[in-house]
């Protein structure tokens, strides 16, 4: 666990927003400079002003500055939202970026790949030392499991049963990232698989399962480019990448991809409020373009096309598999030290642990929902 090293410059009781923080700070259980691993201490002057003016935007860039920190960062962040303080907050700064948010469409065919050059083609190196052997980058299932290989192992199987896969079935795979899923559903389903990713990194990976002799294939392409019919569809931790003028075009392509007696699982982080927008420093740093649904919106896009047969959260589960993914990445940041550097640690650090946080404090779900085009004569049986 990380230790503070550098001496705080101090609490500045004369400062108004400094008082108002620590008074806000205070209902959650936290204090400035104080001593409890989920204490802030502050180590530049502006801290406090940043987050009052640009919210977790300025926040999050002055930690990748070494300008404040915390021993247990995942804590600080589970107080702050449980106690729901960032509704208090109005960022003066960010009305731009709301605006942006809510106007545009930042997830068009030509800006999916951005995302994919910024984030998933870092490295698959840094990303086989951080996931687990399979290289699943989703939320693990830990109903029954002990390590981060058993959760993944676990999830994939569950995906499989909800799918009622069998033998010689085509599988659509919207977003596969490096054939996780489809590597466990043509080894132990007999299924074969297309998978669809606008990352050059995970493709090239992907070429591992062909090696293995898998039924499996990589296509480097835009969900909205395909047009193939499957006996099943799945998407796991894609969706969040759609953006909300798209959800109904998404479920569009699903629905002429998939068989009228096919079914179709979507795998997807979610939020509880419909009138928030992307977090900013997550836009810019970690996810470009990326939107968390309410389940009122993936409803909408799906009415008429498709029947919702089943729907299971299990969002504190991404809390222990982040915080898995994040004793990972301390394990092995030795390894990449030199060749990411400081400033991409604590950025990195940052993303997991603030992420950790939010799903221990229940503000943003991991949903499952099966779904058919016409509902399932005499329901649909749920596995667990």
């Amino acid at each position: 666990m990380p230790t503070l090293e550098k001496s705080p410059i101090g609490f500045d009781a004369t400062s108004p927003s400094h008082r108002f923080i620590a008074e806000l700070l205070r209902e959650a259980d936290i204090q400035l400079d104080g001593s409890r691993p989920w204490d802030i201490q502050l180590y530049a002057p502006g801290v406090i002003d940043s987050a009052l003016s640009r919210g977790n935007l300025g926040l999050g860039e002055s930690y990748m500055r070494g300008e404040w920190d915390a021993i247990r960062l995942d804590e600080l962040f589970y107080r702050i939202m449980r106690a729901q303080l960032g509704q208090r907050i109005k960022p003066t700064q960010l009305i731009y970026h709301s605006l942006r948010s809510r106007l545009l469409n930042r997830q068009t065919a030509k800006r999916a790949w951005e995302v994919g050059e910024k984030h998933y083609n870092l490295g698959n190196d840094f990303y086989a030392a951080m996931l687990d052997q399979r290289m699943t980058y989703t939320c693990g299932y830990w109903k029954h499991a002990q390590t981060l290989d058993e959760a993944q192992e676990a999830k994939l199987d569950l995906i499989c049963r909800k799918l009622q896969l069998k033998p010689g079935m085509r599988v659509l795979d919207i977003g596969c990232g490096w054939g996780s899923f489809m590597g466990y559903a043509a080894e132990h389903y007999g299924v074969e698989c297309v998978g669809l990713t606008i990352s050059k990194e995970q493709a090239e990976f992907g070429q591992r399962l062909l090696r293995k002799g898998l039924p499996v294939e990589f296509r480097l392409q835009d969900y909205r480019d395909e047009s193939e019919t499957f006996d099943r569809v799945v998407s796991i931790g894609m969706f969040e990448h759609v953006g909300h003028k798209n959800y109904r075009e998404y479920m569009s392509v699903v629905h002429r991809c998939l068989k009228d007696d096919g079914l179709f699982l979507l795998h997807t982080i979610g939020k509880n409020l419909s009138n928030t927008v992307t977090d900013p420093w997550i836009d810019k740093y970690i996810f470009p373009n990326g939107e968390l649904p309410t389940l009122g919106q993936i409803t909408d896009a799906a009415e008429a096309l498709f029947v919702i047969e089943d729907l299971h959260n299990f969002g504190a589960d991404y809390d222990r598999t982040l915080m898995a993914w994040h004793h990972n990445f301390e394990t092995h940041w030795p390894r990449f030290k030199e060749q990411y550097g400081e400033r991409f640690y604590r950025m990195w650090r940052y993303y997991l642990l603030v992420c950790a946080g939010a799903f221990r404090a229940r503000q943003i779900q991991l949903w499952q929902l099966v779904m058919s085009k016409q509902g399932i004569l005499g329901g649909y049986s749920r596995v667990s």
